[in-house]
């Protein structure tokens, strides 16, 4: 028994350490992480709890696969491992948008507004000010892409202290609405969102499946890229389209969350390596098994005693300064 024990751990071990069997390996603990989560402890009237558990994983997957795939793709265009679209100032747009209309017409209009046209309007407004501001930099500007990796930066200064500025002065009770609808929750998305929302990250996951081996050549840098016959300006175009819209699609379905891709992205690197054709879904499934996971922790074993983005932004900001301190940015 103990053998066989020992034979199967080496296999298990010899298995992670090939990419291919790795990915298997990280797809089915999501797999079967998601059959705990729904169908352990149903109550005796089930059909009211897996409803409500199927809504959640449904949004967990979505937001997994947006938020690990968008982070991966914007770490191959600017060839660092610490950046993200969250730490870029993308998430604080949403902030900078929730607030404004808050600031505009009140929080009646924003909370009754239909859960569709406000994330549609959301979608569209956050998209469209990535998509346009990139393309200003890349196309019209044609500024180096650590010129543009700044122009990021200062623009989530930018936008969080706006929104820190305008939340200063609403009155409280539109405060406390705001600031409901602008944390990050797993558990409150609202079912009418699953459907366009999954569409919208399955179509931007399909467009990238043509140029996923010029992705693999644009990871080696630039110049490299160039030389090697890729048209760089186009496929990072693409790229950036592809994570402006499903940035946009995950924080107006579940809201921002800061550091969850750079934890996902790095884990699924050294998991599988850098092609994209494995660590685009080794991050998917690990993201997942982050979301699924801790959430069944918290609520099996610490009684929800706090909320799953509190956790992540705790852990990814410790795992961001580990990342900087040994020097693994790059």
């Amino acid at each position: 028994m103990t053998t066989a024990f020992i034979d199967g751990a080496r296999r298990a071990a010899g298995q992670l350490r090939h990419p291919t069997g790795a990915l298997i390996t990280l797809a089915a603990i999501a797999v079967a992480i998601i059959l705990v989560f729904v169908f352990t402890d149903l109550p005796g009237k089930w059909e009211y709890a897996l409803g409500l558990r199927t809504r959640t994983i449904a949004g967990m997957m979505i937001a997994a696969a947006a938020v690990g795939t968008a982070t991966v793709l914007f770490q191959t265009i600017t060839a660092n491992r610490i950046l993200t679209p969250g730490i870029m100032g993308f998430d604080a747009i949403f902030l900078v948008i929730q607030t404004l209309v808050a600031f505009a017409i009140g929080p009646v209009m924003l909370v009754s507004a239909p859960p569709l046209a406000s994330w549609a309007v959301e979608l569209t407004l956050m998209a469209g000010t990535i998509v346009l501001l990139y393309w200003w930099l890349f196309q019209k500007r044609r500024l180096d892409l650590h010129v543009i990796v700044l122009a990021g930066l200062v623009l989530g200064v930018m936008c969080r202290s706006l929104t820190a500025f305008l939340q200063r002065l609403l009155d409280p009770d539109t405060f406390a609405i705001l600031q409901d609808l602008t944390f990050a929750s797993f558990t409150s998305v609202d079912r009418e969102l699953l459907l366009p929302t999954g569409l919208l990250v399955a179509v931007a996951l399909v467009s990238l499946w043509p140029i996923r081996h010029e992705l693999d050549v644009l990871s080696l840098g630039e110049r490299t890229a160039i030389s090697l016959g890729v048209d760089h300006r186009r496929v990072v175009m693409h790229v950036v389209v592809a994570i402006g819209a499903m940035v946009a699609a995950s924080t107006a379905l579940v809201g921002p969350v800061t550091f969850f891709g750079l934890i996902v992205a790095n884990l699924a690197y050294g998991a599988v390596g850098h092609r994209h054709l494995r660590s685009v879904p080794a991050s998917i499934a690990i993201g997942i098994i982050a979301l699924v996971g801790g959430q069944l922790l918290l609520a099996r074993a610490l009684g929800f005693g706090t909320e799953l983005p509190i956790v992540i932004e705790f852990v990814g900001g410790i795992f961001f300064i580990v990342l900087v301190l040994t020097g693994k940015a790059r």
